[in-house]
């Protein structure tokens, strides 16, 4: 069984060396993303989560403090922060440390390579609103399993348990990382075909999922971090980010199977 916070302790790790090197030169906090830039002028991203708002007048007390700031200090909101928006953060700090490559930048919609069949059962944990009807139109069955009852009637638990051990497909969103339910998601899939982990926020570092049944990273990088940093300061998501993102799919070349830390 995968320890919740397995896979977020392990990007630390293998970025923290790195990012000794490195300051934050700008970052920010927006309605739906962290934008981070560091003095290589390197930029990452990562979601944030609806629960990110305290319910006092302080939201940051660091905010005044992170231009200059070590990296590696920031980094370390992956293992030690107290809730999601500081976790976001430093995802953002991971994914702009990451050298991923463009020569495996791509455009092509992200169900193209799943090579779905009608009939197949896909599990779609978190809600990627564009899929549906792509994934629908396949002839597979799809169930989502959502945590926002505003966008979608949340499955019961046994519902959700029974959903992940029978799927053929399973589409998770890289948020279950910064809400701590990842692990939770790998324990109770079955025997799929096909695993992906998506979202702006995913760390494009294949290593760190070696023994999960991840067999797909579709994630993105920065080309253009002047217009990211502005349109996360001013509320913007995905659909105004877009051209200003490679998206990057990254696809394991091995065969599915688990052999999970105990």
């Amino acid at each position: 069984m995968f320890k919740s916070g397995t896979i977020l302790n392990r990007l630390y790790e293998s970025l923290a060396q790195t990012a000794k090197d490195r300051r934050i030169e700008d970052l920010r906090v927006g309605l739906s993303y962290v934008g981070v830039k560091l003095d290589n002028s390197a930029a990452g991203i990562a979601a944030v989560l609806p629960d990110r708002l305290s319910r006092s007048c302080t939201v940051l007390k660091e905010a005044g403090t992170y231009a200059g700031a070590n990296a590696a200090d920031i980094l370390g909101y992956l293992v030690h922060a107290p809730n999601s928006l500081h976790r976001a953060i430093g995802m953002a700090v991971a994914n702009a440390l990451i050298e991923a490559s463009l020569d495996q930048a791509e455009d092509r919609e992200a169900t193209t390579y799943f090579n779905l069949q009608p009939g197949e059962k896909v599990a779609m944990v978190g809600l990627f609103a564009p899929l549906v009807k792509r994934i629908e139109a396949t002839g597979a069955i799809l169930t989502v399993i959502e945590k926002n009852p505003e966008r979608l009637e949340i499955l019961s638990p046994d519902d959700r348990q029974k959903t992940l051990k029978e799927c053929d497909i399973a589409i998770i969103t890289a948020t279950t990382l910064l809400n701590q339910t990842f692990e939770e998601m790998m324990n109770l899939l079955g025997s799929p075909r096909l695993v992906a982990l998506m979202g702006p926020s995913t760390p494009l570092m294949p290593e760190i999922f070696h023994d999960t049944c991840i067999t797909h990273l579709g994630g993105a990088v920065v080309k253009d971090s002047a217009r990211v940093l502005q349109i996360v300061s001013e509320g913007g998501g995905t659909p105004a980010l877009r051209p200003y993102l490679h998206f990057i799919n990254l696809i394991f070349n091995r065969s599915i199977g688990k052999n999970p830390d105990t």
